[in-house]
């Protein structure tokens, strides 16, 4: 595993004088409320501009250092942009703040996950279950880590768990399908499949092409 080191952002405004119009703008920056900051942040991450998100987020924990859900937020950004070991060290930072936040658990479960140490991952999403009951995600989640221990059988009893929760359903059925198709019970995976592609909204593009391309291979093997 490579660790990654955390480097200070850089700052444009030490390298070059502000002018009087650059000098209202960085205040304004300094007075926006909360709520703008976060929507704001959340905005620039689906655009993936993650180094803009990041210092909006950056400005929120430096005003309430305590607040656990910043942490969890820029600690999902690093995720999606790929940089694990800042990701866990702030989901480190938010379960420390606040023991009882399971998407925190959730959060640094994935990140486990993608270092390969499915032992710990599955550590986070039990306690991110137990935590709250009905978290969807986490359901999911563990039942593709199951998956890929090879553990079949309690995969699915994970994915039926998420469907009769209701939520992610189009997840649910892509996951479980997944599952039935790698376990041998093909007749069961196609069926979740064809379930999963009636429900996959049109913005979700990736997983319509994961599913299709599932649902190829096993018809054509």
């Amino acid at each position: 595993m490579k660790s990654q080191s955390l480097k200070p952002p850089q700052n444009q405004f030490q390298r070059h004088p502000l002018n009087w119009k650059q000098q209202s703008l960085a205040h304004k920056s300094q007075i926006l409320p909360d709520k703008f900051l976060r929507t704001h942040a959340r905005s620039k991450a689906q655009q993936g501009n993650y180094p803009e998100a990041i210092a909006l987020l950056n400005q929120l924990i430096t005003r309430h250092p305590k607040d656990a859900i910043d942490y969890n937020n820029r600690g999902l950004i690093y995720f999606q942009s790929g940089q694990l070991f800042p990701a866990i060290a702030d989901y480190n930072t938010a379960i420390q703040l606040k023991p009882t936040l399971a998407s925190a658990y959730n959060n640094r479960a994935n990140c486990y996950a993608a270092y390969g140490q499915l032992t710990e991952a599955l550590a986070d999403y039990d306690k991110a279950i137990d935590l709250n009951p009905s978290y969807v995600r986490a359901w999911i989640n563990r039942g593709i880590t199951l998956r890929e221990l090879g553990k079949y059988e309690q995969a699915v009893e994970n994915f039926d768990i998420a469907e009769i929760l209701g939520q992610l359903p189009a997840n649910t059925y892509a996951e479980r399908g997944r599952t039935y198709h790698l376990w041998g019970d093909w007749n069961l995976a196609i069926a979740d499949y064809r379930r999963a592609l009636e429900l996959i909204s049109d913005d979700n593009l990736r997983l319509r092409y994961q599913v299709e391309t599932w649902l190829a291979q096993l018809i054509g093997s």
